[in-house]
């Protein structure tokens, strides 16, 4: 019996698809079907998924298998680690799936200082919207994620550490018709002026509708899931979008986009980003050693701001 095909038949279980888990993973659908029809002739010719209903459902020996399956792959993991742990190096893979924030612009001091100090380790980032990230973690496929919105997760299920906040900016052409009376506008002024913003999924986006119900008003025509697309779109058009303060204010040095001051709504939004992992979760060495190094350095910059806080206030 192969690990790996019950590992992806327990992760077929919470996609409840053949063709949506397959997207996900490094392999195509047939093959994922053949994995799961060699499990089922591994247990005798049984079947493991009724592929008779419209709908995904685990058959009586499918629901059993999966109640061991997590068992059986909690012991190899387990044994795989202590047994590496016998080595005199043991490389460890990091996967982390990161918002744009995060993932490009917070996230990445932290891995290169724990690099420094920790050569046996090996981070992979995966840059994807909020909903994907935290999706990856609790299917699995990524240790830690890096958000900008619990979107409609409850946050009991997990554990988090912030790790910053941004506001978030209208952002318009360095040519736009809005700026020939300076940077200062009317929120009613972008009404007249195509509005770009990022995909449904997008923690940014999430937080613009839950904070500024006025969004219903503007005249929204594109959804793009990338913000250096949305910048690129925004630069050369007259379409206006909206932006982490972060990014904005890097396109804005780069001469790419102008910033809009709207004077009728000073803030716009905010947000915190987090560091999150799925609670109760049992982490290997390294993968602990790095959520605690990202923990207290968030709370000695905490104290730190406090301190410089107290003697110049």
């Amino acid at each position: 019996m192969n690990i790996e095909y019950l590992r992806n038949f327990i992760k077929l279980t919470q996609y409840k698809s053949f063709s949506n888990l397959a997207k996900e993973l490094p392999i195509s659908q047939s093959t994922l079907s053949h994995q799961i029809s060699q499990l089922e002739k591994d247990f005798g010719d049984i079947t493991l998924i009724n592929r008779t209903t419209k709908k995904f459902e685990l058959t009586k020996a499918g629901k059993m298998l999966l109640k061991y399956a997590e068992q059986i792959i909690n012991i190899w993991d387990r044994v795989k680690l202590d047994i590496s742990q016998l080595k005199d190096q043991i490389i460890e893979d990091i996967i982390i799936s990161a918002s744009t924030i995060p993932g490009s612009h917070i996230l990445p001091r932290h891995i290169a200082e724990f690099s420094n100090k920790n050569s046996n380790v090996n981070f992979k980032i995966l840059i994807n919207n909020s909903l994907k990230s935290i999706e990856f973690i609790k299917n699995g496929m990524a240790d830690f994620a890096g958000i900008g919105s619990f979107m409609n997760y409850n946050e009991k299920d997990f554990e988090y550490i912030k790790i910053g906040e941004e506001k978030l900016k209208f952002i318009c052409s360095p040519n736009h018709k809005l700026l020939k009376e300076g940077a200062n506008v009317k929120f009613e002024d972008l009404l007249r002026f195509p509005f770009v913003w990022r995909e449904k999924g997008s923690g940014m986006r999430n937080t613009f509708k839950q904070q500024f119900p006025k969004y219903k008003d503007l005249n929204i025509e594109l959804e793009i899931n990338d913000n250096d697309s949305i910048i690129s779109t925004v630069s050369e058009s007259n379409y206006i979008s909206i932006m982490s303060e972060i990014m904005a204010d890097k396109a804005e040095s780069a001469g790419l986009i102008k910033s809009l001051n709207i004077s009728d709504y000073p803030v716009i939004a905010k947000r915190p980003l987090y560091f999150v992992k799925l609670k109760n979760k049992q982490l290997s060495g390294s993968k602990n050693k790095f959520w605690i190094e990202i923990e207290i350095k968030v709370k000695n910059k905490k104290i730190h701001k406090k301190v410089i806080s107290k003697l110049f206030y």
